[in-house]
């Protein structure tokens, strides 16, 4: 058993989520199945085990059958975590020409920088980008949208960025926010809710995550791969203040969230089906 979810735990630390970790273990250890008895083996809805597969699929860590009906198999372990790696590699070399593109955007503005930030900045602990998150809630007025992992948002929650939230909720600011809610999640989802998160439930999420305050600042994840929940952990962010990138990240969470599925839902949907097979 405590083999089981420490081989899970640290396929999720590969940026998988933990529905394709669980999906994924299965499907190594009791080798290929259909979608159908997955869902009857994982406790879930069919629906649901389609997406996770979907993931799995374009992560290269699953293979599915040309046969009908399709079955699916698991990708030898090696070669899975290979595949994952080169992803998080595709997707890091995509956001420095991101922010190459952004920096040519930013020079042909003349954008003015601010006496608090440059243009953009890197952090590089979970310390600097806790810190820096919490002042930039306090200085907030109006809007704080994120959209992140569920590591994430326990990370937020144990290093006090919710006690500020609070404070921006209770002075009339709204906060929006997006990550996969599962079911070792729920109490975590709750607890936001009566903190005044408005919050939506994306499955199997695995795009950037990103914070943006008042359409002006911002913060996107460029390395969060985290084994521990220490405040001294290596850790890669970008901040900036540039309002065209602030913009940007603005539209990509709107269509994210158009998307989503409400925490209500999601939490009554979890519920039903009661917790996951250990």
């Amino acid at each position: 058993m405590a083999d089981d979810s420490e081989f899970i735990t640290r396929l999720i630390g590969f940026g998988v989520s933990e529905k394709e970790a669980q999906l994924y273990y299965h499907l190594l250890k009791y080798g290929p199945k259909p979608p159908s008895l997955l869902a009857k083996s994982l406790k879930t809805y069919r629906e649901d085990v389609y997406r996770t597969l979907n993931g799995l699929v374009d992560k290269g860590m699953v293979n599915p059958s040309l046969d009908s009906p399709t079955v699916y198999a698991a990708v030898e372990l090696e070669i899975a975590l290979d595949a994952a790696l080169k992803k998080h590699e595709a997707e890091l070399r995509e956001m420095e020409i991101r922010k190459k593109e952004l920096q040519e955007l930013s020079n042909r503005q003349h954008f003015m920088p601010s006496d608090e930030f440059t243009t953009f900045k890197m952090l590089k602990s979970v310390k600097e980008v806790m810190a820096t998150c919490i002042t930039l809630v306090n200085s907030s007025e109006k809007e704080y949208l994120v959209c992140v992992n569920e590591f994430a948002a326990v990370l937020a929650d144990l290093f006090g960025i919710n006690e500020a939230v609070k404070a921006f909720v209770d002075r009339g600011g709204i906060i929006r926010a997006i990550y996969d809610i599962s079911y070792s999640s729920l109490e975590l989802t709750q607890h936001l809710l009566n903190t005044g998160y408005n919050i939506r439930h994306f499955a199997s999420y695995s795009g950037i995550m990103f914070n943006v305050w008042d359409r002006k600042r911002s913060m996107i994840a460029i390395n969060a791969d985290l084994r521990r929940m220490s405040i001294d952990e290596s850790m890669s962010a970008l901040l900036s203040d540039d309002q065209t990138y602030a913009h940007y990240l603005v539209s990509t969470f709107e269509l994210l969230w158009e998307q989503a599925v409400p925490a209500t839902e999601r939490i009554e949907e979890l519920l039903k089906a009661g917790p996951p097979p250990v």
